[in-house]
This record gives C-alpha cells, structure tokens and sequence, in this order.
C-alpha cells in the first residue's frame, strides 16, 4: 500500500499492540500465536530480521544503531531508553510510524500488532505516539536468556549478559507506573501452561475467542542443561563462577519470580516486576 492510499490509523474499532522482551526470551512466538488468531494481524515474510517492525519505519533508530550495540547488551545503553520526553515523540510521527507499518499489517483485523525487542525500554516513547495502544511483554529466565544469547555475543562475559536483561527489566519496572495497559507475562508459563497463558492475553487485549496455542513450544532444553552443568562443575574455576553470579544476581532474579539456585521454578501465574 502507498502512503498516498494508506488510511490514518487506527480507526475507532482498531486496537494498536506493541509485542517486546529481550532477544531469546520469546517475542516471536508469541507474537506468532497472536497473528494466528483471525482478528489480528502482525508481521511476515516482510525480509527483515524476525519480521520486527523496528526495521520496517523511519521514525526512530533502530536498538542497535541508538546504541552501537547488539542483543545481549543494548539496554546498558541509556540510549536505549525511550520515553515521552524523546524529541521523536513529536506531532506526525505517530501517523508516519502508522503509514510505514501499514504496508505490511492486514488492515482488515482488528487488532494490529509490532514486536520488536526494545519496545521493552520504549513503552512511554511508544504510548506518548499511541496512547490508546496495548503493550505486551514477555520475560524468560535471566539464565537462559544470558545463555541462548552469547552466541550472537561470544566474547561478552556472563555477567555482562546478567546485567543486560537486570537493565532491561529494570527499566520496564520503573517505566510500569507511566503506562496504562500493561501485560506481563512469562516464557515458561506460556510453554508450559500455553492455554492457560494465552487466555490471560486474550482477556487483557479483548480478543474475541481463543489464541491458537498449536505453534508454542518449549526451546529451554539444552540452555537448562548448560546452567545445570555450570552449577554442577568439577572445575574449580567454573564452581567458582557459578557461585559469583548466584551471589550476585539471586536476590535480584527472585524478585522476578526466578531463581539461579532453582532453574526450574516455575514464576508465578500472576508476575510482579518487582520492588520499584
């Protein structure tokens, strides 16, 4: 579609749906299952990576070019953090960002969803351009997130990939006050408890009918064996690292509802982002 023929969106009965949460922690799924539902229409087989709309406007930079960095570490950057003070969250820009994304969307559904990563660190930016919009987020367990995440990044320390998604969150959790439609919701839940998890999204967004829950499936296999091995080491230096980062990140994954000491603690139905 054209920007001369593009319509202004969203119309009166449309619903805008902002998808985020660190790379590897189960945007894509998620995001897959939603556009499986027949009023909702996201992203695909548009060419860019993982179908994320971050890559298909012109408004604002993308996570990496704001920050010169990749997955695994971009939230470090104050850059990364976009809120209704940006001067990007100008008059116009919403109706650009709608324009851009409306060559790819159906714009015959009812529902309109863009994933990207960093709308994790970017929901106050987003819903200062869409003020009616609904942002979902997902978070999966620090340690497979830091895992399944040093392949892009193999020479960033442990730590420095802890950090990453303790930033990340950190910065959702005191953004969380400013936004008025917030869902939060856990990759091992939806893996594990899939209907009961997607009905929670569809409540939250007032989807009519069920989220097809046929495409989830759990990826945490090998990344949950590497933890185990990790905490189970002979090597004293390997012990000795997985101890530094219990140490150090315990008390804050549990107040996440996760646990390095217990990888297979299931977070609870309802997540808190924690204390502010």
């Amino acid at each position: 579609m054209s920007d001369a023929t593009a319509p202004s969106l969203p119309r009166p009965d449309q619903t805008l749906v902002f998808v985020g949460g660190l790379h590897r922690s189960g945007t894509t799924p998620l995001t897959r299952a939603l556009a499986a539902h027949p009023e909702v229409s996201g992203f695909h087989d548009t060419g860019v990576m993982e179908d994320e709309g971050q890559y298909l406007q012109s408004v604002y930079p993308t996570a990496a070019r704001r920050t010169r960095s990749g997955p695994g570490r971009f939230a470090l950057s104050p850059a990364a953090h976009m809120t209704e003070n940006s001067p990007l969250a100008a008059p116009g820009n919403g109706e650009r960002l709608l324009r851009d994304w409306g060559r790819y969307w159906d714009l015959e559904r009812r529902f309109l969803v863009e994933k990207s990563p960093a709308n994790l660190v970017m929901t106050r930016f987003l819903q200062k351009l869409f003020p009616d919009a609904r942002f979902v987020v997902i978070m999966r367990h620090p340690a497979i997130v830091t895992l399944s995440t040093r392949k892009w990044a193999p020479r960033t320390r442990l730590s420095t990939l802890f950090e990453n998604w303790f930033r990340a969150h950190d910065t959702l959790r005191a953004d969380a006050s400013h936004i008025k439609a917030l869902h939060l919701l856990s990759y091992e839940r939806l893996v594990t408890r899939p209907r009961e998890t997607l009905d929670g999204v569809r409540d939250f967004l007032g989807l009519p009918g069920d989220i097809p829950a046929d495409s989830v499936a759990d990826r945490s296999s090998g990344y949950r064996t590497r933890w185990l091995r990790l905490a189970e080491a002979t090597d004293p230096l390997n012990r000795r690292r997985f101890r530094r980062l219990c140490e150090r990140y315990e008390e804050r994954a549990n107040a996440y509802g996760y646990s390095l000491l217990d990888i297979d603690r299931l977070p609870p139905a309802h997540l808190s982002l924690g204390p502010a």
